[in-house]
């Protein structure tokens, strides 16, 4: 076998191995919560060194950092796929995906707004940038339905829309305090964007 195959061979064993690495990270957070993901249980899952692994990601944080992006990636194709036709629909319709996804991926979720960097770094241009692009999908109907709002009130107007919701979810759904049933949690959903988009003068969906 020439070098280029060995480095080729090399090459496909560090991406399968890097690729595990993320999955068994991404399934204990995912069952169990980010609180008990540890290095060592990630190294053993994967038949490698604790090493490996910084190896392969840096640090502990980077394989955290990989597992988050994976998991706003899917939040914004699943966000992405709502309706546009009736912008008024459409606000309604991300708020009810968020709270699907958020009841099938509660962990990953917290993971990804809950994880604080190791000595305070500061959290990656890239991650923030895609979940901003997440609060944007909210941008367009709200264009539509405000034409006379300028770009600076239609983001913060969007960002305060999804944080809302998020944080209507994330409350709702929180085990430690009383949870509320994803059908309740729709409804309040649906009451609070009925109210908002009422004070904006948008005839809500009824």
């Amino acid at each position: 076998m020439n070098n280029v195959q060995d480095e080729s061979l090399r090459d496909r064993k560090k991406s399968r191995r890097r690729q595990q690495i993320v999955e068994i990270a991404r399934s204990i957070i995912a069952t169990k919560g980010l609180e008990s993901l540890k290095v060592r249980d990630v190294a053993d899952a994967a038949g490698c060194s604790v090493g490996s692994v910084y190896n392969e990601f840096g640090d502990f944080d980077g394989v955290i950092l990989t597992v988050n992006r994976e998991t706003v990636k899917e939040l914004t194709v699943r966000l992405g796929q709502v309706p546009a036709e009736d912008p008024v629909r459409q606000l309604y319709g991300l708020a009810a995906t968020y709270l699907e996804f958020f009841a099938e991926h509660a962990n990953l979720l917290r993971s990804l707004f809950e994880h604080r960097m190791e000595d305070d770094r500061p959290y990656p241009d890239d991650i923030l940038q895609m979940v901003m692009d997440a609060f944007a999908l909210m941008h367009p109907p709200l264009v539509r339905l405000l034409p006379n709002a300028d770009d600076v009130q239609i983001a913060l107007l969007s960002r305060t829309l999804f944080s809302a919701v998020h944080g209507i979810i994330s409350l709702g759904l929180e085990e430690r305090m009383v949870a509320v049933p994803p059908q309740m949690l729709r409804q309040q959903l649906d009451q609070f964007l009925d109210a908002h988009l009422a004070g904006l003068g948008i005839v809500p969906v009824r």
